[in-house]
C-alpha cells in the first residue's frame, strides 16, 4: 500500500499513515491540497483486496497563510464559468473555511462531476460537497403529450387512430392504423421531434 502512493508522483506520501485490517484501510496523516486527499483515496482503491476505507487525512495547506474564503470561492466561480462541460450560471458555490459546497441544477452527471473536479485542484480547498441536483429528464407524461401535440399539428394525420406509449427513459411505442406510408413517416418524424426520446418502436399498420 505504501508503496502505491510511493509510486504516485502527484502525492507527498511522507506524512500520510496507512493501516490495514480486514481489508479496511485507516489514513491518517496531512497532505497540502484536498487534490492529493482524493488522489490517495484513488489510489488506495486501486490496490487489490480493498474493501473499505476509512479517510482521516487531513488537509493542512502549505504555510500558515490559509486562502481567504472569498478569494476561494471567486476563484471557483471563474474556474466553474470557464468550463465549458458546466452550464453557466447552473452551478453556485458556497465556502466555509476552505470547504467548498456546490448546488445548483444541471442535466447530466458528468457535468456535476466536471463542476467539482473543477473546484477541488483550486489553492486552499480543504474539502469539497457536491449537493447539484440532476434534473430529471422531461417526464413520460410530457413526452406522450408533446407527441400528441405533434401528431395534431400535422394535417398528414388521423391523430385520434393513434395511440402513443412511453416509458420512462425515453422509449416510445406507435399502435394503431394509418392509412399510407407518408402518414406513418410523419407520425415517427413527430415522435422523434420531442425531447427525451432515444427510441421510437413503429408498431403502425397500413389500411
Amino acid at each position: 500500500m505504501i508503496d502505491e502512493l510511493d509510486f504516485e508522483p502527484s502525492i507527498d506520501s511522507a506524512d500520510i499513515g496507512v493501516a490495514v485490517e480486514n481489508g479496511i484501510v485507516t489514513l491518517t496523516g496531512h497532505v497540502p491540497t484536498y487534490a492529493q486527499k482524493v488522489t490517495v483515496e484513488d489510489v488506495v482503491r486501486r490496490v487489490k483486496g480493498v474493501k473499505g476505507i476509512a479517510e482521516e487525512i487531513e488537509v493542512r495547506p502549505f504555510g500558515t497563510n490559509r486562502t481567504a474564503d472569498d478569494e476561494i470561492a471567486k476563484r471557483a466561480v471563474n474556474t466553474i464559468t470557464w468550463n465549458t462541460s458546466v452550464p453557466n450560471g447552473a452551478v453556485q458555490v458556497k465556502v466555509q473555511r476552505g470547504w467548498v459546497t456546490l448546488t445548483g441544477k444541471v442535466e447530466w452527471q458528468y457535468q456535476k462531476t466536471a463542476a467539482a473536479d473543477a473546484v477541488r485542484i483550486l489553492a486552499g480547498v480543504v474539502g469539497v460537497s457536491n449537493q447539484i441536483e440532476i434534473k430529471p429528464h422531461a417526464s413520460a407524461y410530457d413526452v406522450k403529450k408533446r407527441i400528441q401535440d405533434a401528431l395534431k399539428r400535422n394535417a398528414e394525420i388521423e391523430a385520434q387512430a393513434i395511440k402513443v406509449n412511453v416509458l420512462d427513459g425515453g422509449k416510445v411505442t406507435l399502435e394503431g392504423r394509418v392509412h399510407a406510408w407518408s402518414e406513418r413517416s410523419a407520425a415517427e418524424r413527430a415522435a422523434w421531434s420531442a425531447p427525451g426520446v432515444i427510441t421510437v418502436e413503429d408498431r403502425l399498420t397500413i389500411g
